[in-house]
């Protein structure tokens, strides 16, 4: 009988034994959402919670999914859902349960919005409480489509939000006197008193393409803040089948 070949002191090998327990699931009593890890979310769901659609990885307990309705934000967002794509569907996950939700390997953030407003890129939106108040917004100028910039999600209220990014993002401040130019592809988020506009510098798109961020730019202006993250995120619009 041939016995295992023993592995170097330094070898990177674990044990099966060792990978479970680095790897499993721990309840660390952070409330009703809490980081697995830096891109996994777990939600401790007791009722309704609101979900990227796409994003669920796993669960257990008693929980039913329900797709969001086209008129479930009213006939004012028909037409806003109809265009926005697949990046601002969601899913309504009902019940109890241990919910476990990823978005393409992302970085997750957790905020708690206490009576404050937040906008935030429609592809970015992991989840969120029911208790926030949510509504489709559209940049003013249509070249926006291009740029993946046209369509976000206004937070207001009290309540839970994840929200992703890829990589470590960055939070920039936003003074009067002082605007703030960003890419649109990598903006995630913006204060709620903010109204940014869509800054197109022709001759530079003329030389580099329509999808570059220096070509197509949004233009901060006020007191507030913008989060970006250092990755250029294209998302072309597509019909809503």
């Amino acid at each position: 009988m041939s016995t295992p070949p023993t592995l170097p002191a330094n070898s990177p090998a674990e044990s099966l034994q060792q990978f479970v327990t680095r790897t499993a699931q721990r309840d660390l009593g952070q409330g009703v959402f809490e980081l697995e890890s830096p891109r996994f979310l777990e939600v401790n769901l007791n009722g309704r919670m609101n979900t990227k659609t796409g994003s669920m990885v796993a669960y257990h307990g008693d929980i039913k999914f329900t797709r969001e309705g086209m008129l479930d934000q009213g006939v004012g967002n028909l037409l806003k859902r109809a265009v926005s794509g697949e990046g601002m569907r969601l899913t309504y996950a009902d019940g109890n349960g241990k919910l476990y939700l990823a978005d393409q390997g992302k970085r997750i953030i957790i905020l708690n919005l206490k009576n404050e407003s937040l906008v935030v890129n429609g592809n970015d939106v992991l989840a969120f409480e029911t208790s926030l108040q949510h509504k489709i917004t559209m940049m003013k100028k249509i070249v926006g489509m291009m740029a993946g910039g046209l369509f976000n999600v206004r937070f207001d209220g009290s309540g839970l939000l994840a929200i992703t990014s890829h990589h470590e993002p960055l939070t920039l401040r936003v003074q009067p006197g002082r605007p703030v130019m960003t890419d649109p592809n990598a903006t995630i988020a913006w204060s709620g008193n903010l109204s940014p506009q869509l800054k197109t510098d022709v001759s530079l798109k003329t030389f580099l393409g329509r999808g570059s961020g220096e070509s197509m730019q949004m233009r901060f202006e006020g007191d507030g803040f913008v989060i970006v993250q250092p990755y250029e995120e294209v998302h072309m619009v597509t019909s809503a089948g």
